[in-house]
């Protein structure tokens, strides 16, 4: 692996504790005397009107509490962020499977568990639609539909010398975090109420909290230590358990705990959004793309939840890491009867880039080229714009491209392929390359804007608060760099506080790659107004002049470049006596993005990150089984400021890509119901099913970049480099029917693979 130099592999203070058990969690909170504990009562029918509902039974259970229903909430029973379309508690009707209908509230879990089975309820079914293609033709919709234009791609068409059409389908993804949905809630003083959540967002979590109870946003706080995962699921999601434990809290008055089971949240919680697409490209005769149009059919379940917005970032990647001077994008987010989906990981963009890559995919195996041909003729370049109006600046599309084909010597391993192929009857291998080209940035430009509280305190150790969550993403070490670097001190002098809604109000979630940025920024901010305090405070005390340089280099202070043989610690010290200001508020909005929905045009990324990867897959013919051979990668990551965490952002990413495309399946049968609802009927990778061999080279470049230290998201990203391994088993199985009628539906799943080597 080659990487730029002069990384710092600094991984934090958490980790020996993740690695002893010893993290805290939120069902590691101890409990506090007479803490009662919620079950939730949910739908077992995807669409009906609650005819009647008898929990009278349920209540005489020894342990019960209470029953909560709709009419016990006091404030407003909607949960909805972006549309008002999600109550708390179902009360007339139910929409989906899982939907929280009652709320029961025990002195233990297993009286709580009792009473679920004792209470009656009686439906009058209406329609269950799981189709969003079906959802779409009966005209209902989370939201309008968006259409992202440029150019003329109908009268181009006329023009082009190939024009092929085709259909797409991938699948949702279990987030399948390692700790469930949960909140663990408390009554406090003056009428508010304190909740410690397991959640991306504390200011969702709060926001909805303050809805449901019908108090001010300053009466809830909202506490977070870390996550054991997230990967979007706790975005929006947890706000939905965060306020089930508040509502309880409040009412009884007592501390509340509601913690999801494994099999619970399973059925309960939204998944990445499933879409089903129709596309239709036009290339000239060197094969350079014309022409494009795309509709995509969301399935958003019954809720909008952020499906609208994760739509819109599927319009924002529908053309990948490609110039196409003409393109028409159509995007729908159809109302079904499923758990109402959520962001993932991407959030919409590889959605978008799969029908891109199956549409170039398509064309190649019809013209008779390699699909990497047609890629290489049409990657982004400086100066060219996107189909919402950026232009690409500092593009590094090619330069990853090239740098992955001449380090695979593409020729050789080709030849090598084939003749593989050639000598082996029931086992065949196939290569894909993948480029991607991922904005970063919220795309709803008003969350783009972070605080931190940085405190320094009288002995030197140093307090950072930030509106970040840290979802085992690496988060908090990054922001201790950031305010070590900035303040010319040891990160062991600095200690990450807990994400806390009173500390650091109005945050952003923890989300779109951009948590790092915002934050990192933020902090550094708050660190120069303390530096700029304390550095006014030396320069009075020292007599020095106003222009002088003053730095901390290993916590002694230099003077232009001189050391003066004077701590950190004694300078702080002396500074507290002198009464200077030794704490700071951070502010940071990312300068320069704009965009107009009205028009569907504008900048609304800070940058982008490129990449390329090459997979190579083989199959085994008579039992539809592969293995990935090795992925092969050059990723742009600016200017790294810790190669570790990238390194393990980067390969996590990928095989969760990995897995999506090829063995997570979400499988609902028609009456809406989750048939993969276990770890027994749902796959993930194991370290069986990686990739054999990962090389990820970082892409040495100083290009200048807005994010923070010039290093920029890991994220997100890297999850794309999955979609190449797709094509890579699809194309081996090709090499051994090069008739089959197999489609472009994701997952491949063995079974896909296996019936897709026989069919005709």
């Amino acid at each position: 692996m080659n990487t730029p130099s002069q990384h710092n592999n600094f991984i934090g203070p958490e980790y020996p504790n993740h690695v002893k058990g010893r993290s805290i969690y939120v069902d590691d909170i101890p409990v506090m005397e007479g803490t009662v504990y919620i079950k939730i009562f949910d739908a077992t029918i995807a669409h009906a009107k609650i005819a009647s509902i008898d929990y009278s039974e349920a209540e005489q259970i020894e342990g019960v509490i209470k029953i909560f229903s709709a009419k016990d909430i006091p404030g407003e029973n909607q949960i909805g962020g972006i549309v008002p379309d999600e109550p708390l508690l179902a009360d007339d009707e139910v929409h989906y499977c899982g939907q929280p209908i009652l709320l029961i509230a025990a002195e233990n879990e297993d009286a709580a568990e009792d009473a679920l089975h004792k209470i009656k309820i009686e439906y009058e079914p209406l329609e269950i639609i799981t189709n969003p293609r079906v959802a779409f033709a009966k005209g209902k919709l989370l939201s309008p539909t968006r259409k992202f234009v440029i150019g003329n791609s109908a009268e181009v068409f006329k023009n082009c010398k190939y024009v092929f059409e085709g259909t797409t389908e991938t699948n949702g993804q279990e987030h399948l975090y390692l700790e469930t949905q949960g909140a663990y809630a408390y009554p406090t003083e003056f009428n508010s109420i304190k909740i410690f959540s397991s959640t991306q967002g504390p200011t969702a979590v709060q926001r909805t909290a303050a809805r449901v109870l019908g108090i001010n946003m300053n009466n809830v706080e909202v506490d977070v230590t870390r996550l054991g995962g997230g990967f979007g699921g706790k975005e929006d999601q947890a706000s939905t358990y965060g306020t089930m434990a508040a509502l309880v809290a409040f009412i009884l008055k007592r501390p509340a705990k509601c913690v999801l089971h494994r099999m619970e949240d399973m059925r309960m919680t939204g998944k990445r959004n499933p879409y089903s697409s129709d596309f239709k490209i036009g290339l000239d005769d060197n094969l350079k793309i014309l022409a494009y149009e795309v509709t995509f059919y969301q399935n958003g379940g019954a809720a909008a939840d952020l499906s609208p917005a994760i739509l819109e970032r599927t319009l924002f990647h529908c053309t990948n890491s490609y110039f196409i001077p003409n393109v028409t994008a159509t995007a729908n987010s159809c109302k079904t009867n499923l758990p109402p989906n959520t962001a993932f990981r991407g959030f919409g963009g590889p959605q978008g880039m799969f029908v891109i890559e199956a549409a170039i995919d398509f064309a190649a195996k019809k013209i008779g080229v390699e699909p990497y041909t047609i890629q290489q003729k049409n990657l982004l370049q400086n100066k060219n714009e996107l189909p919402y109006g950026q232009i690409i600046e500092n593009c590094e599309a090619e330069k990853c491209y090239n740098n992955v084909m001449q380090k695979a010597n593409i020729s050789q391993l080709k030849n090598e392929i084939e003749n593989f192929n050639i000598k082996n009857k029931f086992k065949k291998k196939g290569f894909a390359f993948m480029p991607i080209c991922f904005g970063i940035s919220f795309t709803h430009t008003t969350l783009n804007q972070a605080r931190a509280l940085v405190h320094v305190y009288t002995d030197g150790s140093v307090g950072v608060s930030t509106g970040g969550v840290e979802m085992g993403q690496g988060l908090n070490p990054k922001m201790i760099q950031v305010a070590a670097k900035a303040l010319g001190i040891s990160t062991s002098k600095i200690k990450l506080e807990t994400t806390n809604t009173t500390r650091v109000a109005n945050t952003s979630p923890s989300a779109a790659s951009s948590t790092t940025d915002l934050n990192g920024h933020a902090v550094q901010h708050a660190c120069q107004q303390i530096n700029t305090s304390f550095h006014s405070f030396i320069k009075k005390d020292l007599q020095l002049n106003e222009e002088d340089i003053i730095e901390f280099k290993n916590e002694i202070l230099t003077v232009n470049n001189q050391s003066k043989n004077i701590s950190w610690n004694e300078l702080i010290a002396k500074a507290y006596l002198a009464r200077t200001n030794l704490s700071a508020k951070g502010f940071y909005a990312t300068p320069t993005i704009n965009f107009d929905k009205t028009k569907e045009k504008g900048h609304p990324f800070s940058y982008h990150v490129y990449g390329t990867a090459l997979t190579v897959a083989t199959i085994d013919c008579l039992r539809g089984t592969y293995e990935i051979d090795f992925v092969k990668v050059c990723h742009d990551v600016g200017t790294s400021m810790n190669e570790k965490i990238d390194i393990g952002q980067l390969e996590g990413g990928l095989v969760q890509g990995i897995g999506w495309m090829t063995m997570e399946e979400i499988v609902y049968n028609e009456q809406g119901k989750l048939l993969s609802n276990a770890l027994s009927t749902y796959k993930i990778p194991d370290i069986y099913s990686v990739p054999k061999k990962i090389d990820f080279e970082f892409l040495d470049t100083q290009n200048d970049n807005l994010a923070i230290l010039k290093s920029k998201a890991v994220g997100e990203p890297p999850l794309m480099y999955g979609i190449g391994t797709y094509f890579a088993i699809r194309n081996a199985v090709l090499a051994f029917n090069s008739k089959s009628a197999i489609t472009y539906n994701a997952p491949i799943t063995p079974e896909k693979v296996l019936m897709g080597l026989y069919n005709k």
